[in-house]
């Protein structure tokens, strides 16, 4: 017969050891959680270079080279300065075949260089049909949205400008993620993207917002969004629906009257016949000497639909979208302009730089400066999308 004493003692065992049990697997869930987390950051895969016949490419630093079909390991080594080049079999470090049309190279923590330009993360190359490479850098997200940042923007801005801008290059960069997730890669690194420069293109200023943003995107009925972006409005920026297939209150278009004082707020620029005429015959469109430029219609913002231009031989009308970038997006800086033909000359005088979709950058320059966070300036150029936590980082 066992003592009452005796039942108390054994029960008070049982109790610690239960609590001892709890903790411990407490803590080892938080342990597998935390583990987990580490072992899972989002990567991006950016072109870097297409359809070239060559690079140089350095490593500094411990890599490994692997197949990226079978996933063989091929190479592993500490140093590397060599050119990558294709065969008819697969593709070429220096002299060494490797019979894969994809190789990737694991950095292993190493500065990968690139025909000069420094990357943080991991590179592919794919030999594609034409007999060309292509280059693409597998990096973590937040350090892309480091080194794009300040081919973006100015790492002078003020903090809060800065910070709502780099919530809106991560939106963007993993809106493309999400639709180009069954394709060699998410981004180009040109202005058809966004313009991304490596690790050599960082800045102090922008890594600390983009530290202190983390993880923040914008929503919009729980869902990202394409979270565009542009230089100055004009004085209002523009609906998403009128240039892509993309139709939510967050992208209709808001009146701005921040970006009055901007540098690009107004434009001007002269064009021969010759060059305009040479650019529409480049795109496509059979016409001869211009005799007039005539707009056919506005939309909201003020922005030109479409035009008609009048010829020796034949009018043809064109979307402004498409004038734009015929004529160069840097030279046309906005479609909303006005123009008229002056003897041999074409002269265009506008409002703003850049399709006017979203973000006004200058304007959030602006609103920074009155005093207003990057949740306001967010709120106020992304009217119903919310700031959230990503989930997936």
């Amino acid at each position: 017969m066992v003592s009452p004493l005796r039942k108390v003692i054994s029960y008070k065992l049982w109790v610690i050891s239960f609590i001892i049990f709890l903790s411990f697997t407490h803590n080892s869930a938080l342990i597998t959680q935390h583990h987990s987390f580490a072992q899972s950051p989002k990567y991006i895969r950016v072109a870097i270079l297409e359809d070239v016949s060559s690079l140089r490419l350095k490593i500094k630093g411990t890599y490994e080279v692997i197949d990226s079909v079978s996933n063989k390991v091929l190479n592993r080594g500490k140093n590397l300065n060599t050119t990558v080049t294709v065969y008819n079999r697969g593709i070429l470090l220096g002299n060494t075949k490797s019979n894969t049309n994809k190789l990737f190279i694991k950095s292993c923590d190493a500065n990968v260089i690139i025909n000069g330009r420094m990357f943080r993360g991991d590179i592919q190359f794919i030999k594609n049909d034409n007999m060309k490479l292509l280059a693409i850098n597998q990096i973590e997200l937040e350090d892309y949205i480091k080194g794009i940042s300040v081919r973006e923007t100015s790492h002078y801005r003020p903090i809060e400008s800065l910070k709502a801008e780099v919530i809106a290059f991560r939106t963007f960069a993993l809106y493309k993620m999400q639709e180009n997730k069954q394709k060699d890669f998410d981004l180009t690194s040109d202005i058809y993207s966004q313009v991304y420069g490596g690790k050599g293109a960082e800045r102090y200023r922008i890594n600390k917002a983009v530290d202190e943003t983390k993880g923040l995107v914008l929503t919009y009925q729980g869902k990202i969004f394409p979270a565009f972006y542009h230089a100055t409005c004009g004085g209002d920026t523009e609906d998403a629906s009128l240039l892509w297939n993309v139709n939510i209150p967050p992208l209709k278009g808001v009146p701005c009257n921040f970006c009055q004082d901007s540098p690009h707020f107004q434009w001007h620029n002269v064009l021969s016949q010759e060059e305009v005429k040479n650019a529409l015959v480049k795109g496509g469109y059979q016409i001869g000497n211009i005799k007039d430029i005539l707009i056919l219609g506005r939309d909201k913002s003020n922005r030109i639909t479409n035009l008609k231009i009048v010829t020796e031989k034949k009018d043809i009308e064109i979307s402004a979208k498409d004038f734009r970038n015929l004529l160069g997006p840097n030279i046309i800086r906005s479609t909303n302009f006005d123009v008229k033909v002056v003897e041999r000359d074409i002269v265009f005088e506008g409002f703003g730089w850049g399709h006017g979709v979203g973000l006004c950058q200058w304007g959030a320059y602006f609103m920074a400066k009155e005093g207003y966070n990057y949740k306001q300036i967010l709120e106020y150029y992304y009217p119903g999308a919310a700031v959230s936590l990503s989930a997936n980082l």
